[in-house]
């Protein structure tokens, strides 16, 4: 998918996903591998496949506890599953709960979300295709397909597993002979680098990269009170849930409290049911351990007396649902022997079933780039404004309100893309979290400075934290709003998704300014209008043939700028010279005439007066967040893409000098100018041969 390069490649990707790639129908290659052909290339070869991107080799298992030559990785043998059995299979009677055993990895967060997936076979055949198997046309190749950051994307492995003391070392099967769960956590360790990448983690993390959903996260010491109900509502939703308990020190983790519950440990959440008990009605919860024993012996666990209570039809049939490491508890006794739950709601692609309810879901691609849009938060008063800007409109209040207010549930959720790739280079997630505010009577732009130094936010993420993602799920009245992501520090790099979800209509759009140009009128000026003391010093310049060619202009800025100590400059240099030559070189000769130099005179004299009122400190160079003042003031409105572009083509360190500052206002001024000449209709589209595109981006 990655032909072209910079910023060709970016219109080339938005491109794709105008058009619908990386869609649940139509899922991206990762590293380019495309299943159908590789498989071919096998069958017809009669090979097995090996996968030169993910090899079965040391550091594909991972880079601190599973380094290369560390105890836990000595001896270890890459297997494929015809070595380890007589005969493997891929699904057994459909994927269960129990073909997921944890291995030496961890990893629980991930297999208790695989666990919940095997509750609902429309979702996990989305992860895992159908058709996979070691009978049918057998190539040792296997695919698996994961949600990434707002696209769905399709993992190719081979099936080589790594074995010690012949026994798999992660994921496998009660039984043995089953191994899709230990295939697809191959797939998952190869789309984030390694095995260990995977290591600690939160269960909302596997939800979401299974389903596109969103997650939220309950603190259940602070449970809301209507909590039961948010429950029942995900479970018709088909949503997924996790939940666990919090460790206090690492001596907790994995411990095995007295009533055989395991801290520090993620299950998942799988029914909830009211019973008839000594003539009232109790709540109970049915909950998973993803080891597949293990479980809980308090009240309404397998065989406690509380089940002799109840009608016995009725506990024959709570009882038949269950799978082993399957067992209920009281509500309020899970309210206070766990610490959090994890809900992921799906999203309407995600839930073919009709007769579920779903979430209406809006989603942005966006990215914090130092000098240009990493403002940080709100502790940042100066740069703050330049973080991207998202502008909501919430049309309808909810159907169900639980009080008398009128308002309406939505949900937003800032995600960081990549984070856990970057591990092996010491990189971890950045701390994130949103600001909203009322957005009344504003235009549709991207809002300054002044606007957040007079508003206070009505409503922002509940903490900023470094997670993957942040999410808060809020109520406000209709109306129209501003999301404003940020990472917690400035200038911190990062891409991410906004994801926003409401129950009922709602529109959004990112706020960002109309590109356009106010351009000075250029053609009437004639010779007449120059005036004599400028004649004589452009004869003395021009030399014989009166015209200054790019040394002679490049001598002449540079004399001047060398006069102007408040200036920082490390002098124009020919390149810079010669576009502005181009700029203003009418004829085609390569050089400038006595009209041509005036107009370029006059341009450098008011830029310099912009660039002096805009170098707020005095330093003689500009920062980015100043430059785009800056342009503005020249009479440029950019998007912020261009700004985040002209930062990285014109900064240095974060500080744009004089010098640049003037060739990058030239090289704008060129570019409008020549797309007007070429924008005949006035249609805002170009039509050029490819003759005419070479002179002008050669020439330019």
């Amino acid at each position: 998918m990655h032909h072209a390069t910079g910023i060709s490649a970016s219109i080339y990707e938005n491109r794709l996903r105008a058009e619908g790639m990386g869609s649940k129908e139509q899922a991206v290659s990762f590293s380019n591998q495309d299943y159908e052909a590789l498989k071919q290339e096998c069958l017809e070869g009669g090979f097995l496949f090996e996968d030169p991107c993910f090899p079965a080799e040391p550091p594909s298992l991972g880079f601190k506890e599973l380094a290369p030559y560390s105890a836990k990785t000595r001896d270890v043998e890459w297997l494929r599953p015809t070595e380890l059995t007589d005969s493997p299979q891929f699904i057994v009677g459909g994927a269960t709960r129990t073909d997921i055993c944890q291995g030496a990895l961890g990893d629980c967060w991930l297999l208790a979300a695989i666990a919940s997936l095997t509750l609902n076979e429309t979702l996990l055949h989305r992860v895992v295709p159908h058709g996979q198997s070691f009978q049918d046309d057998y190539a040792g190749i296997f695919h698996f397909q994961f949600w990434q950051f707002g696209e769905w994307t399709d993992v190719v492995i081979d099936d080589r597993l790594p074995v010690k003391d012949g026994e798999i070392m992660f994921v496998h099967s009660a039984e043995g002979n089953e191994f899709w769960s230990a295939l697809m956590e191959k797939a998952y360790a190869k789309l984030n680098g390694s095995y260990e990448a995977l290591s600690g983690g939160s269960t909302t993390e596997g939800f979401e990269d299974f389903t596109g959903g969103v997650s939220e996260m309950y603190e259940l010491r602070k449970a809301p009170k209507d909590l039961y109900r948010i429950i029942s509502k995900a479970l018709e939703r088909g949503s997924l849930l996790g939940c666990s308990i919090d460790i206090t020190s690492t001596l907790d983790m994995e411990a095995v409290t007295f009533k055989k519950l395991v801290k520090g440990h993620a299950y998942s959440l799988t029914g909830l049911k009211q019973v008839d008990y000594r003539g009232r009605m109790e709540r109970l919860i049915r909950v998973r351990n993803p080891w597949g024993q293990v479980e809980w012996t308090g009240a309404w666990s397998d065989s406690s007396p509380e089940w002799d209570e109840i009608d016995p039809s009725e506990r024959e049939d709570l009882h038949c649902q269950m799978e082993d490491g399957e067992f209920w508890m009281s509500f309020n006794e899970f309210l206070r022997q766990f610490s959090r739950l994890e809900i992921c709601n799906l999203t309407a692609d995600a839930l073919s079933d009709e007769g579920l309810s779903h979430w209406n879901t809006i989603k942005f691609h966006g990215s914090w780039r130092r000098g240009s849009s990493a403002g940080g938060c709100r502790n940042c008063p100066n740069t703050f404004w330049i973080n991207p800007q998202y502008k909501i409109t919430l049309l309808e209040e909810d159907d169900d309100p639980e009080d008398d207010e009128v308002a309406c549930s939505f949900l937003v959720a800032l995600m960081q893309k990549d984070r856990r790739r970057h591990r092996r280079q010491g990189q971890d997630m950045h701390t994130i979290g949103f600001a909203i505010y009322e957005f009344k009577g504003c235009q549709n732009v991207h809002l300054k400075k002044q606007f957040f130094l007079t508003k206070s936010s009505c409503a922002r993420s509940e903490t900023f934290i470094n997670l993957r993602e942040v999410s808060t799920r809020l109520r406000l009245p209709p109306g129209e709003y501003l999301i404003v992501p940020s990472t917690f520090e400035a200038n911190q790099e990062a891409d991410f998704v906004l994801r926003v979800f409401t129950e009922k209509q709602s529109e959004t759009e990112e706020l960002d300014d109309v590109i356009s140009a106010d351009l000075d009128d250029e053609s009437d000026i004639s010779e007449d209008d120059i005036d004599d003391s400028f004649k004589s010093m452009f004869a003395q310049l021009a030399g014989e043939d009166m015209e200054i060619s790019v040394h002679e202009l490049r001598t002449i800025l540079n004399r001047v700028v060398s006069r102007h100590q408040d200036l920082q400059t490390d002098g124009f240099s020919l390149v810079s010279c010669r576009t502005m030559v181009n700029l203003m070189d009418k004829d085609g000769s390569a050089r400038l005439g006595m009209v041509e130099f005036q107009i370029l005179w006059n341009k450098i004299r008011k830029w310099l007066l912009i660039f002096r009122q805009f170098d707020l400190d005095k330093s003689g160079a500009m920062n980015s967040y100043e430059m785009r003042m800056a342009v503005e003031a020249a009479g440029f409105t950019l998007n912020n893409k261009l700004n985040t572009v002209l930062v990285a083509r014109y900064a240095d360190n974060d500080m744009i000098d004089f010098d640049n500052f003037i060739c990058c206002l030239v090289k704008l001024e060129a570019m409008f100018r020549s797309f007007q000449e070429l924008n005949k209709n006035d249609e805002g589209v170009a039509e050029m041969q490819l003759t005419e595109w070479l002179y002008l981006t050669m020439c330019g």
